[in-house]
């Protein structure tokens, strides 16, 4: 069982979130912003999440919160119709700034297009190696980020929260990128970046080895049997982090 408000939390900081990686690392993402001034899109829903995208020198960045000087604004009445957004069956309506609504055709669309491309990849696609190593370490930043809306909000996930301590816990994938789970009174914060220290680590022994585990290809419990995945520090934090990150499936299938 999943519900409305988990995943509107996810669709929001974890899909459009991915925005911020995605114009990092793609020359295609980075030539549609190319030339553009600064403009932000305020997204605001009733009964869930808000937040501010601010698109700036073909860059992105997100920070929480729906700001009043946004050039954009995009309400959502419900959690319903803002997943219905990312699922491409309801358009949004901006209640301020009608004069950017060519960027919101053009430059967000097209930057939303390429993600999915990234996130939804072909078995074609993930053939290429450049390809695959953008295309799983966008499902990184998705995947820990979307731990923490589902430790936060899914009922299920803050079960699982309750017996975390407090403190930091580092997912990484071992010669690529790293994130920052910070647990504080068992409200988690995804960070994403490398931690200068941690309480806990969890860490795939390389890039294909975490495709397949976002995949479904291979086990967890047998890959930290055989070393592939290796735990240190606190290892009931890592144990109740996994059956969050169970959720996470549910929920982005």
């Amino acid at each position: 069982m999943t519900d409305a408000k988990t995943l509107a939390y996810i669709n929001l900081f974890g899909i459009l979130g991915a925005l911020e990686n995605l114009c990092e690392l793609d020359e295609e993402a980075q030539e549609l912003l190319k030339g553009k001034k600064p403009i932000s899109i305020g997204i605001e829903v009733k009964g869930g999440p808000s937040a501010t995208l601010t698109f700036k020198n073909s860059r992105c960045r997100m920070e929480e919160g729906c700001r009043k000087d946004c050039d954009v604004k995009l309400p959502f009445s419900s959690c319903e119709k803002f997943n219905g957004l990312i699922d491409g069956t309801v358009t949004p309506i901006p209640s301020k700034g009608f004069i950017h609504i060519p960027f919101l055709l053009k430059q967000f669309t097209g930057l939303t297009d390429i993600l999915t491309k990234y996130l939804r990849a072909s078995e074609e696609d993930l053939k290429d190696e450049v390809f695959f190593e953008k295309s799983t370490k966008l499902m990184f930043y998705l995947i820990t980020v979307a731990i923490s809306q589902i430790a936060n909000n899914d009922e299920i996930g803050k079960f699982s929260a309750h017996y975390v301590p407090d403190g930091i816990i580092e997912v990484a994938i071992k010669d690529s990128v790293s994130a920052t789970l910070r647990v504080e009174d068992h409200h988690f914060v995804t960070i994403k970046q490398k931690p200068q220290s941690y309480r806990s680590q969890m860490q795939f022994g390389s890039i294909k080895l975490a495709r397949d585990l976002f995949d479904g290809n291979v086990n967890s419990l047998a890959c930290i049997g055989d070393g592939s995945i290796e735990m240190h520090g606190q290892i009931n934090m890592i144990d109740n982090v996994n059956r969050i990150l169970d959720r996470v499936a549910l929920y982005l299938a």
